[in-house]
């Protein structure tokens, strides 16, 4: 293990050293400051003689000339072992739950191994959440990547917290009990949220089968670069070695953006749109990516990534790109905030685009395809005529018309609408969109099979 004392240049977060040999991309290493304090840094980029390196506590104190730089040969790792369940830790993996260090089964590379597309096994089975807008128009399927695209104000911390509480599998071909389990990764948030979302796991009971990850506001924009990649690396040590199914819930991409973009900045990159780094795509996909199910692994990864839109604007690059990689988008609607409603998701664009993959007879139930679509249709109809209504009066609506801006109203207050503590079960969700499709005259509902309505729309009024 070589020390160096060839700081040539101090910019922002980043050192550059120079006269360095067998140094490699990725590696760990520790600068020493002539006070004696030590901190963490990672190659960022090397050359024949020289390397750049990102200093996770910043570079204040760092003196060109005493400073020691040593590297340590190995990538950034977090150490794992059942007894991670239950904990809390910072950006980087440092316990920051009053807790004892945990006793390492293993050490793993937060960059962890891309999965093998020859190994990966389609998306499969539904996982409940709880959220009628989500269950039943549009269901998360385990080993998906559906995000959460918000916007400044609405709650989607809330809603996150939520889905961390109630999230769980739903399996009815498999009657062994599913191990399942969530991992929360926060990125620059406010001591109030981080303080919140420990809170609520801890007193529903659900942080014992959750591990999270704070990085504040205030920790340094590097670590917020690890912080996704340490969540992850514990999500594949649970979901394949442990054989769970992980939900992974990252809050808020696009902090995580902004600090790539000030990382570029330091590196005197050339800006792409809107200065983030050209290579922003790569590197959300390389998140992303770790979703998923491998061949004869029982496990699985699900993520929701939340991310929240500049002025809620859905062209902004981190929206844009994340809805090339992930497949659909639970998209919150700021009007339906305002009215009250929680919570407010915008059901007509959004989509998850797996959906008929993890509904149905023996997931959830045979109607879920046909009810979906036919409340979806009714709604889109509803909300059309209300537009009509705004700009001719009401007395251009049909009685048709009318019938389904009734519609449209009961469905975002009954349906769309729930409380924070509410846990719908899908059965119920279902249910409930028969209840809401009684108010539409029976030749209208033309996305449903007789046979369905006779046989749950008498079902939906014996359980009213």
């Amino acid at each position: 293990m070589k020390e160096y004392l060839s700081v040539k240049m101090v910019s922002g977060p980043l050192i550059l050293v120079e006269g360095v040999s067998g140094v490699r991309y990725g590696e760990v290493c520790t600068v020493v400051l002539p006070s004696r304090e030590e901190r963490t840094g990672r190659v960022l980029e090397i050359s024949e003689s020289a390397a750049l390196v990102q200093i996770f506590e910043g570079t204040t104190g760092v003196n060109l000339e005493q400073s020691r730089v040593r590297f340590l040969g190995r990538g950034l790792e977090i150490p794992v072992s059942p007894d991670i369940l239950g904990r809390v830790f910072d950006g980087l993996g440092r316990p920051a739950d009053s807790g004892p260090e945990l006793i390492a089964e293993k050490k793993l590379d937060i960059n962890g191994l891309a999965m093998n597309p020859c190994s990966r096994d389609y998306p499969n089975d539904f996982i409940q959440t709880g959220v009628s807008a989500i269950d039943g128009l549009n269901p998360l399927v385990r080993g998906q990547k559906l995000p959460i695209f918000s916007g400044s104000g609405l709650p989607h911390n809330d809603l996150a917290a939520q889905i961390a509480r109630q999230a769980r599998v739903i399996s009815a071909h498999d009657k062994e009990e599913e191990k399942f389990g969530v991992v929360f990764a926060a990125m620059g948030i406010t001591f109030e949220e981080a303080n919140y979302f420990e809170k609520s796991l801890r007193e529903s009971g659900a942080l014992e089968r959750s591990v999270l990850f704070l990085n504040l506001a205030d920790d340094p924009a590097i670590e917020r670069i690890a912080t996704p990649r340490v969540a992850l690396t514990v999500a594949e040590y649970l979901a394949f070695e442990m054989d769970m199914h992980v939900l992974v819930i990252l809050t808020d991409m696009t902090n995580y953006a902004e600090a790539l973009r000030e990382i570029s900045a330091a590196k005197k990159e050339i800006p792409g749109r809107r200065g983030y780094p050209g290579y922003m795509y790569t590197d959300l996909a390389s998140i992303y990516e770790r979703a998923g199910r491998l061949k004869n692994r029982k496990g699985s990864i699900t993520q929701i990534p939340i991310l929240s839109m500049p002025e809620d604007d859905k062209t902004h690059p981190v929206p844009d790109l994340t809805g090339y990689i992930t497949e659909g988008q639970i998209i919150l609607s700021r009007a339906l905030h305002q009215e009250g409603i929680y919570p407010p998701i915008d059901v007509l664009p959004s989509l998850s685009r797996l959906k008929e993959k993890g509904i149905g007879s023996g997931k959830t139930r045979e109607d879920h395809s046909q009810v979906s679509s036919q409340v979806f249709a009714a709604y889109a109809r509803g909300k059309e005529a209300k537009e009509l209504s705004l700009i001719l009066g009401e007395e251009a609506l049909t009685p048709a018309d009318k019938v389904f801006v009734r519609f449209s109203d009961e469905f975002e207050e009954k349906f769309i609408a729930q409380e924070e503590s509410e846990a719908r079960n899908v059965i119920d969700t279902l249910d409930l969109c028969w209840k809401l499709l009684k108010i539409v005259p029976r030749k209208e509902l033309k996305r449903v099979k007789d046979d369905m309505i006779e046989k749950y729309m008498a079902k939906s009024s014996e359980g009213k």
